[in-house]
């Protein structure tokens, strides 16, 4: 099993060394091109012969160098030859009979051996191979105790330290606006954190672990940033999948660590984010990794009922599916303060639009307000995301400071994505556009219980032709049923519109056809709103363990019950397109006003709407 770890550590490196081979091997190459000419193999002569060559006038040069002589012919040819030691060059051709005259034409140069040529030619030649080769065991003996140490460290936390004297990465409660309730919730712990002595004198627990719930991007793991930044004490982040490894134990052996890191920095915080990826309901039994992630959630309780309440550590942990969490987690003792972060109202909103904007400059003709008005629904990551958004805007534009405009037109690009200017719709297709988003816009402003309409566009953004942008007036926590069945109404505008104009339809509607029958259906089956079925709810939602307790639909109603709801909903979808038949044929006048003026300028703001559809 440890050889199969070594192996499999090593082979996450195996790219990386083979790259590094493949350049040594490369040098040498290029080092072993440079020199080769130096050493190429020369014919060797004997001194008599070199006799008759100078006699007969084919000899250019003689370099003597130490005992060898190496000599260029006239044809550039070069060979060369061993002289005496004892004697000079010039005494032992005159030995050999060599004629002065003929040897007084031959420059003769004496020079020393060079280091290099020493080097290359003699000690390169034997120490090179010897060197390759240990190098070859220095790094593969690197490469197996690196591995080694990695498979040591294997089941050590992966766990993000932050402390409380890094100013950079400090947050603060000031940080985070909005969520009033959870911050005093939270205040608690800080001050557990800071004076325990004070709860313990009184016989007082403070949780040993606190569950942020929310939708995603509400600011949960900001929030708890906040708490150890206010408290002054260490943060450990890690998210729940990092302890799951394709090693059985690791993820238990992980957590265990990383308590055990977090008490003796105590007092301290653990987070862990998206804690459902290990806390999903056990017994599903599906073995492999899902016996891993059981091991690990079961040595997480273990590590909580063992801590003590002097230890000073408190766990906190993020989910946006508390619905999924194994009850184990959710006794008292464990994670038993829950705090329940809620998507931000327009007060919340226009705070925490001033924190984003304040790096960023604004004209002064910005209101925040507004913006906050036209963004119900968006979470603190969304509200981020669209200040970003307005300031790239301006920066393409040239333009030093954001206006009011780019965070507008932000909105637009969080809610429904990019505009699409390469879609560029046929005279046709605009004008079946313009009269559908405008039968949408004139349906909602006619109908007292529909949301007011902000924006009527024939410009392609996403996958849409065109759109209708309407925004609440104020934040809803309750709808009504006459709220419902204008909007269902006003879905079916686009799809009257064309109808009524063209004599025909398109697949344009088909989204809106979708959404309307499927809010028609939950005020039958879900809401009891239908005045035939009276207030019932039908089909039960039944958990799935196997599935990591997802929810499916269940029937408990008869075939003549299924008949009813689907009469009602077709009288429901019916009477909407009624309703917002008579509206367009009503007026008529309106409708081909706006379609009109779509065409021509692409684009209706809400004051012009207003002006245009106000009876």
């Amino acid at each position: 099993m440890a050889l199969f770890v070594l192996v499999f550590l090593g082979m996450k490196n195996f790219t990386k060394n083979f790259i590094w081979v493949l350049i040594i091997l490369f040098s040498i190459s290029v080092m072993y091109s440079l020199v080769s000419g130096e050493f190429k193999e020369k014919k060797e002569l004997s001194l008599s012969e070199l006799a008759m060559k100078v006699n007969a006038g084919e000899v250019a040069q003689i370099n003597v160098v130490d005992t060898t002589l190496e000599i260029k012919l006239k044809n550039n040819e070069e060979i060369t030859a061993e002289k005496e030691l004892e004697s000079g060059i010039t005494e032992t051709l005159r030995n050999y009979g060599v004629d002065q005259e003929k040897l007084r034409q031959v420059p003769i140069t004496v020079k020393s051996r060079d280091f290099s040529n020493v080097f290359f030619g003699i000690i390169l030649p034997i120490l090179g191979p010897v060197l390759l080769i240990g190098f070859f065991i220095w790094f593969t003996a690197r490469q197996v105790q690196r591995g080694s140490m990695q498979a040591f460290t294997f089941g050590q936390s992966r766990a993000r330290l932050i402390n409380p004297e890094n100013k950079k990465e400090r947050v603060m409660f000031k940080d985070v606006a909005g969520v009033q309730e959870a911050k005093e919730e939270l205040i608690e712990i800080v001050d557990f954190l800071k004076n325990p002595k004070k709860f313990l004198d009184i016989g007082a627990k403070i949780p040993k672990g606190v569950l942020l719930m929310g939708p995603p991007g509400s600011g949960k793991t900001l929030l708890a940033k906040a708490v150890s930044g206010e408290a002054g004490v260490p943060f450990f982040h890690m998210s729940a999948s990092e302890f799951i490894e394709m090693f059985v134990g690791v993820g238990a052996s992980r957590t265990r660590d990383l308590f055990r890191l977090a008490k003796k920095a105590a007092p301290a915080i653990i987070f862990i984010d998206e804690l459902d990826a290990i806390g999903r309901i056990r017994g599903a039994g599906l073995g492999g990794g899902h016996d891993e992630r059981e091991q690990t959630l079961n040595q997480i309780l273990v590590e909580m009922d063992g801590m003590e309440t002097d230890d000073r550590v408190i766990v906190m942990a993020a989910t946006n599916r508390p619905d999924v969490l194994d009850p184990a987690l959710l006794r008292p003792g464990r994670f038993d303060r829950r705090v329940v972060l809620d998507l931000p109202d327009l007060k919340d909103r226009e705070e925490i639009l001033k924190i984003h904007t304040q790096n960023k400059p604004l004209v002064e003709e910005v209101d925040l307000h507004v913006i906050a008005e036209r963004t119900p629904g968006f979470s603190g990551a969304d509200l981020a995301n669209l200040v970003n958004e307005a300031a790239i805007v301006a920066a393409r534009g040239n333009r030093k400071k954001v206006e009011q405009m780019d965070l507008i037109n932000s909105i637009e690009k969080v809610i429904l994505g990019p505009e699409r200017k390469s879609r560029l719709l046929t005279t046709d297709e605009k004008k079946i556009a313009a009269f559908h988003e405008s039968g949408h816009a004139l349906v909602a402003a006619s109908l007292p219980h529909a949301d007011p309409v902000h924006k009527v566009s024939v410009v392609s953004r996403g996958r849409a032709a065109g759109y209708t942008l309407k925004l609440p007036a104020e934040d809803r926590h309750m709808y009504s049923r006459a709220h419902f069945l204008d909007e269902i109404a006003s879905a079916l505008g686009g799809f009257v519109a064309e109808k009524l104009v063209f004599a025909d339809v398109t697949t344009g509607p088909h989204d809106d056809l979708r959404k309307a029958a499927a809010l028609a259906r939950s005020l039958v089956m879900q809401f009891g709103m239908s005045e035939k079925l009276g207030p019932l709810s039908f089909g039960e939602r039944e958990e799935m363990v196997f599935l990591g307790r997802e929810l499916t639909t269940q029937r408990n109603y008869s075939e003549e019950t299924a008949r009813t709801i689907d009469q009602e909903v077709k009288k429901i979808i019916d009477d909407a397109q009624k309703k917002a038949h008579d509206i367009l044929t009503r007026r008529r006048a309106k409708l081909d006003e706006l379609a009109n003026l779509l065409i021509k300028q692409e684009t209706i703001e809400r004051e012009e709407f207003d002006k245009i559809v106000k009876e």
